[in-house]
């Protein structure tokens, strides 16, 4: 089989997993994922919202499997700053995740947090988050077997009924925050009330509620201190845990931290290894990571590229000072 066939046939089989993903009465999806998870941490958990006390602005790109045809990219932007009236931060977060080129999904969502000194050196925030969805599928760009010709390939109409379109809803996330100078983990919650997003009238697909886990920590090496400071080189042990619905995931990483400038490697359990490498100034920070694929799609995958830009604006200082966490920016 030459490799136009073996391209049309993968087509085609693109088009059957979506009219699957969308047919279907009960289905496990998975929401989109960002490797460099600090680089984005309203994304990650709701109660990061206002953690860096001044201003806060994050865009986020990937683009997973760019060597297949119809690859799956996410674009995400989100703002968040500490309000001192509220004794808690503000987040606004959205995200649009393109796949195959036929399904999208667009998300938007405020959150609040709260933050609660337990001691001198150890404080907590709670998040909460509310957020309005759609999903769309783009029935004219799917592709089926009765319109291939094996010489001409895509030249046939379909007999195939359209069927799907759009659907929204509200969603409610939350998530809990610990950290003190030198240790941080967090709990979060996303999709408490597993709203329904079936594209079919009269259907009832779940959005499967997930559950992250992550904890690290920012140890100073090479004399650098007790006290936390910017400059000086550290190392970040760090760990996550997904789970949603019927999927599991545990991610290992180290991040190395000296100056500006951070580099990290972690491992995705069954999956992929990937690399990170970050400069951060005052104001600006950018992030480019890339995902080694270790499982069985390494040959034709081409791995995933992701790229993080941040901007930390300046603020006055409060008059009532909240411990600010120290974690990695990527």
């Amino acid at each position: 089989m030459n490799y136009s066939i073996i391209l049309k046939v993968f087509k085609v089989s693109v088009t059957m997993l979506l009219l699957w993903v969308v047919g279907v009465g009960k289905v496990n999806a998975q929401d989109p994922e960002f490797t460099q998870f600090y680089a984005n941490p309203l994304y990650l958990n709701p109660a990061f919202a206002g953690t860096n006390m001044c201003p806060r602005v994050a865009i986020n790109y990937r683009n997973q499997w760019p060597s297949l045809s119809g690859t799956f990219v996410t674009y995400s932007a989100s703002y968040d700053q500490h309000v001192n009236v509220l004794h808690g931060g503000l987040g606004f977060i959205v995200v649009h995740d393109q796949a195959a080129k036929t399904l999208s999904s667009t998300r938007a969502s405020g959150i609040y947090s709260y933050q609660l000194p337990v001691t001198r050196k150890f404080s907590i925030r709670f998040g909460l988050e509310a957020a309005f969805f759609q999903k769309r599928l783009d029935w004219n760009k799917l592709t089926f077997g009765d319109m291939i010709d094996p010489r001409r390939g895509f030249v046939y109409q379909t007999g195939d009924v359209p069927r799907g379109g759009s659907v929204s809803n509200i969603d409610v996330s939350a998530g809990i925050v610990g950290f003190s100078k030198v240790v941080y983990f967090g709990v979060a919650a996303h999709h408490l009330n597993e709203p329904n997003e079936s594209l079919l009238n009269g259907k009832d697909t779940k959005l499967p509620m997930k559950i992250t886990a992550h904890a690290g920590a920012m140890i100073p090496i090479d004399g650098a201190g007790s006290k936390y400071n910017k400059k000086a080189p550290y190392i970040s042990p760090n760990l996550l845990f997904r789970m949603q619905g019927t999927f599991t995931q545990l991610n290992m990483g180290l991040y190395l931290k000296k100056g500006a400038f951070t580099a990290g490697i972690w491992y995705r359990n069954r999956d992929a290894f990937i690399v990170s490498f970050g400069m951060q100034t005052e104001v600006f920070k950018v992030g480019y990571s890339y995902d080694v694929t270790v499982s069985k799609l390494t040959p034709t995958s081409g791995g995933s590229h992701e790229v993080s830009l941040g901007f930390d604006f300046p603020c006055r200082p409060k008059k009532k000072t909240f411990r600010v966490i120290s974690c990695p920016s990527f």
